[in-house]
């Protein structure tokens, strides 16, 4: 359960639930009881946590008056406290270096560094129905998950460094994921399957995609109808693009001068942001407003799908015109690209609304051509999430071209096919959801990235607050990596 954590528009959360005090599980034997510290199944390494965080951030929300609460430290210098706090020395509103080092020593024991959904420290405190304990004797002191102190917490327990990235750090390789329920990117380092930074400050971020060179970042800001433009290296934004409506997915060019932005609001249009200038210099009409954009491997072509007019639409780049339109019975979800030995692109795999599975379509008839229905086990997911109606988001084909991957809802999986034969390879399950007093549910994985060697696949688990990744021969899970509020689209940069 460590894995999952989070709530997002959706309650579909994982909590380590207490019926009483800490030290007590609901759901087990009555009465039986835990230890004050956690439990030996998770890390240990609290001395990875930060001192220096913890007094300057951490502390003071212990002193903090809430409205309509009484403060922490009024209960937790009680001596028959699990969780207990030093008594200020008289005539100070704060700790010495000393009494801090012992309220830290005593925070340990209720933490679990890099997972804040296993830890007591944030989980007692917060509302049930946010995913907190059901009884707390002090209230509920965050009301939300978004709670900017309760936020504060999480990102001390799961030592995330806010905005900037080491510039001696060696990493060549970073997943990059948007959480879409809440204001953060995080970029994960695959050497280590953590998260080496938190860019903060982008409100429903929704794709992202990089400049040739990592230096900038390029996010699709659906809360203010923007495009943002982020410094890589300090996390800071450099300017935003007014675009034409609500945006989408987004994509860039292979040579890093134009970024496409699906635009979802209206008749349909791909908004075209000159990079040099960093302006929106036109809109590309198409069939339906943009779910998702895509630039085919060879760079020719962009491909937008529809969710109202069940369509892709496919534009030329070279003319900025529509080349074909392929209709479906269904609207269009994500799409993956297969390429001919030319590099010139041969099918695009469509998912689909209500299909488990996806659509082959052949790029030189401008047609569908078959359709693949996934395995019908695993299943037993996707009614409780309310995801019956997409069983299946999330596809992608490795980056040596020897295999697509396929998320499913309904089997809380990722499925493998070979390439070019669409032979099911296997498949590697996905973590369960507890939620609250209801039935486990599935993480509801939404979308697919891979590292350059085609050896690790990541999956983005949006109810799960998570991102899994895969061994793409085992088809083992081997890291879950907490991030923000309901991550969705992901991409890999590759730093030369």
């Amino acid at each position: 359960m460590k894995h999952l954590r989070k709530a997002g528009p959706i309650l579909l959360l994982v909590v380590v639930v207490f019926s009483g005090p800490v030290g007590v599980r609901a759901g087990g034997p009555q009465g039986a009881a835990l230890p004050t510290t956690q439990s030996a199944s998770h890390p240990t390494d609290t001395a990875a946590l930060d001192f220096q965080t913890f007094k300057t951030k951490v502390e003071p929300i212990f002193l903090k008056e809430r409205p309509g609460h009484a403060r922490c430290y009024g209960c937790h210098i009680l001596p028959n406290r699990g969780f207990h706090l030093e008594s200020l020395s008289p005539g100070t509103t704060e700790w010495n270096e000393e009494q801090s080092q012992h309220n830290f020593q005593h925070v340990l024991q209720h933490v679990v560094p890099g997972d804040p959904a296993s830890s007591r420290l944030l989980l007692h405190p917060l509302a049930p129905e946010a995913g907190g304990d059901a009884f707390h004797s002090g209230g509920r002191q965050f009301g939300s998950q978004n709670d900017p102190d309760w936020l504060v917490l999480a990102d001390w327990v799961r030592k995330i460094p806010t905005h900037a990235v080491s510039k001696s750090s060696s990493a060549k390789v970073l997943i990059y994921v948007t959480n879409s329920a809440g204001d953060t990117i995080d970029a994960i380092d695959p050497a280590t399957n953590k998260v080496l930074q938190v860019i903060k400050g982008i409100e429903l971020p929704h794709g992202i995609v990089f400049s040739p060179d990592g230096a900038r970042i390029y996010v699709s800001n659906e809360s203010e109808s923007v495009l943002d433009v982020v410094d890589r290296q300090s996390g800071k934004i450099l300017r935003k693009v007014s675009l034409s409506a609500r945006p989408n997915n987004l994509a860039i060019t292979k040579d890093g001068s134009t970024v496409l932005v699906g635009i979802r609001i209206g008749s349909g249009v791909i908004d075209v942001i000159d990079t040099a200038s960093l302006t929106r210099v036109k809109s590309i009409p198409v069939d339906g407003g943009v779910h998702n954009v895509f630039v085919t491997p060879d760079g020719k072509y962009a491909v937008s799908g529809s969710i109202e007019k069940k369509s892709a639409t496919i534009v030329d780049l070279s003319t900025e015109k529509t080349a074909w339109i392929v209709k479906f019975e269904r609207p269009v979800r994500p799409m993956a690209f297969e390429t001919n030995p030319d590099g010139s692109t041969s099918r695009i795999f469509v998912q689909l609304s209500g299909f488990n599975g996806f659509a082959v379509v052949d790029f030189a008839k401008r047609a569908e051509v078959a359709r693949i229905k996934l395995p019908e086990k695993p299943g037993g997911f996707g009614m409780f999430e309310g995801r019956l109606g997409i069983p299946s988001h999330g596809i992608g084909t490795a980056p040596d071209g020897k295999s697509l991957w396929v998320n499913s809802t309904l089997a809380n999986a990722v499925f493998k096919y070979s390439l070019p034969g669409l032979k099911l390879m296997g498949y590697a399950t996905l973590p369960e959801v507890h939620p609250l007093g209801r039935p486990l549910t599935g993480s509801v994985p939404e979308w697919i990235t891979f590292t350059p060697d085609s050896r690790v696949v990541y999956v983005s688990n949006s109810a799960a607050g998570s991102v899994s990744a895969i061994d793409a021969n085992t088809l083992k899970e081997i890291a879950v990596v907490p991030v923000g509020e309901v991550p969705k689209r992901m991409n890999t940069l590759v730093l030369h």
